[in-house]
């Protein structure tokens, strides 16, 4: 298998899973929660290029860090209130 994603290349998750080095239980989540975009197809996802190279730019590591914070934060105000 060749390092490089390619952007119009369409991927399984076990494909993506190898590329991205990441576990099955990781990549469920990433498409439960909307941060890989796929389509399903016979059953089974498909993942476009393009989506892995998005998932693993600076931009996208920046957004989950505010998204992170955000819950962090909305979580302490919860627990506050209690």
């Amino acid at each position: 298998m060749s390092q490089e994603i390619k952007p119009n290349q369409i991927y399984t998750t076990e494909e993506a899973q190898e590329y991205l080095k990441i576990s099955k239980s990781t990549i469920k989540r990433l498409l439960k929660k909307g941060m890989l975009k796929a389509n399903k197809v016979g059953g089974r996802y498909k993942i476009l290029g393009s989506e892995m190279i998005r998932l693993v730019s600076p931009r996208a590591e920046a957004r989950a860090r505010d998204l992170y914070f955000r819950l962090k934060s909305k979580t302490q105000n919860i627990i506050k209130r209690w």
